[in-house]
């Protein structure tokens, strides 16, 4: 099993995602190597995915959008995003990713 990569910054994190844009719904679909794998409805067009992908990261970790900013990849779809206000913890628990790892 994987486990996601995420470096811990002043006052947040940074993490990597793999976006698929066009999906007929937005959701996470678990991890890919180190990274948070996340369907996008929206099409790879004019920023269209990148906004869908951060609009849906704010509200499944309940930061404001202005917390949520791609420090990389703009145009690929392995992307790094940071996020301010949240721990690893925090971030692991509000995407449901640390379920796996509980096995008592």
């Amino acid at each position: 099993m994987s486990n996601l990569a995420v470096e811990e910054i002043d006052g947040g994190i940074i993490f990597a995602v793999k976006a698929v844009p066009g999906s007929s719904r937005t959701a996470i679909c678990g991890l890919l190597d180190e990274m948070v794998k996340i369907k996008v409805s929206a099409a790879p067009e004019k920023g269209k995915a990148n906004k869908c992908l951060l609009d849906f990261l704010a509200k499944q970790l309940g930061v404001k959008r202005n917390a949520v900013k791609i420090v990389s990849g703009k145009s690929s779809p392995v992307k790094g995003v940071q996020v301010s206000g949240i721990s690893v913890e925090q971030l692991l628990d509000k995407l449901n990713l640390n379920k796996q790892s509980v096995g008592q």
